[in-house]
């Protein structure tokens, strides 16, 4: 499987303040391998309980957690995801989440998508992450 990060000089690029790396890709292209659609991630454990109420970077902590586990299940690592889409309930309070991010989504550099939502599929959750992996083979 090859993967390609594509940044054009044409479209502006989101870097982090400090840092002229972009923040993610515009586009990313891969050939061969097998695709697998990861569903959103919430910040439950594995037996039902909210982790991090009220804290927004532990709560992204478990969804990265709870994703990396939904791939390794299907063969994957973190590292092979290709795009996110992330739904948060408050955008200012995710900014201050992108380290956390950086160390979940990081490795695969996939293209990405925020979305500030005014509630999720429970009242303790802040944030909510799907993604699309494609791995070898």
């Amino acid at each position: 499987m090859a993967k390609t990060h594509h940044v054009s000089d044409k479209v502006y690029t989101r870097t982090m303040e400090g840092d002229s790396r972009a923040l993610f890709p515009h586009a990313v292209s891969v050939d061969g391998g097998r695709m697998v659609f990861l569903s959103g991630q919430l910040a439950w454990d594995r037996n039902g309980d909210t982790v991090g109420r009220g804290d927004m970077p532990a709560q992204l902590r478990q969804v990265g957690e709870n994703l990396k586990a939904a791939l390794e299940e299907a063969g994957g690592t973190l590292a092979d995801i290709v795009k996110i889409t992330t739904f948060v309930t408050d955008m200012d309070q995710f900014f201050t989440c992108i380290g956390v991010r950086d160390e979940y989504f990081g490795p695969g550099w996939p293209c990405s998508t925020t979305v500030e939502v005014s509630r999720l599929a429970h009242p303790d959750m802040l944030i909510e992450v799907e993604a699309i992996a494609v791995i070898a083979g």
